[in-house]
């Protein structure tokens, strides 16, 4: 089984992005489990075709994008992608759409197909705050998990999806005032746990995982 996991680019003024960090420090290999990675541009217009790329590139079984969520206070696996567009700050090459859609003519909405609530369990039994989440937002997050779910519906290999948010990291926090945090190792045990768990309900689910137990 092969797994594709995503990070971005440090964005709104930040120096570092904890996604990147953490994809950077995963292992090669997780329980069986190849992974590849890449970091994706924190931009509208880029992100899609750079995913798109590591897709075709690594042809996985599982796509994990992980992205920065300065405020949250857990690790949220996110439950839907909205078909929208509609930045509070600009995003890396300038851009800021306002009531934009990601796809036109896409669905409203597209839900993850990796077993999120089973990962949340995972995550919790292992020591980490966790929880699904029902907002990705409406920034480049959001944008590139609707993207990916647009790409698995239509791509020749099959593959299961998905988008986790992550804090900042406790560096971060401090300059933003005392912020809710979560150290580094414990951002990459919380992916390497998804991955296992995604691996171990097998290659196919064919309802979405995210409106059931």
């Amino acid at each position: 089984m092969k797994a594709l996991v995503t990070g971005f680019d440090a964005f709104g003024g930040e120096t570092v992005n904890p996604s990147a960090l953490a994809v950077g420090r995963l292992k090669k290999r997780v329980r069986g489990i190849v992974v590849h990675t890449t970091i994706l541009p924190t931009s509208y217009g880029r992100s899609t075709a750079a995913l798109r790329a590591a897709i075709d590139e690594a042809r996985p079984d599982i796509v994990l994008c992980v992205g920065q969520a300065g405020g949250r206070t857990e690790l949220c696996l996110e439950r839907v992608a909205i078909n929208i567009q509609d930045a509070r700050i600009r995003d890396n090459d300038g851009k800021q759409p306002i009531d934009r859609p990601v796809a036109k003519g896409g669905p409203a909405a597209h839900f993850a197909t990796l077993p999120i609530k089973a990962c949340v369990t995972a995550l919790r039994e292992a020591g980490l705050p966790a929880a699904v989440s029902n907002t990705a937002g409406t920034f480049v997050c959001n944008h590139i998990f609707y993207a990916l779910m647009e790409i698995a519906t239509g791509h020749s290999v099959p593959m299961r999806g998905g988008f986790l948010h992550i804090p900042y990291l406790p560096e971060q926090a401090a300059r933003q005032g005392g912020a809710p945090s979560m150290a580094l190792d414990d951002i990459v045990c919380g992916i390497e746990t998804i991955l296992k768990t995604c691996a171990s309900h097998g290659r196919d689910i064919r309802t979405v995982e995210g409106r059931i137990s």
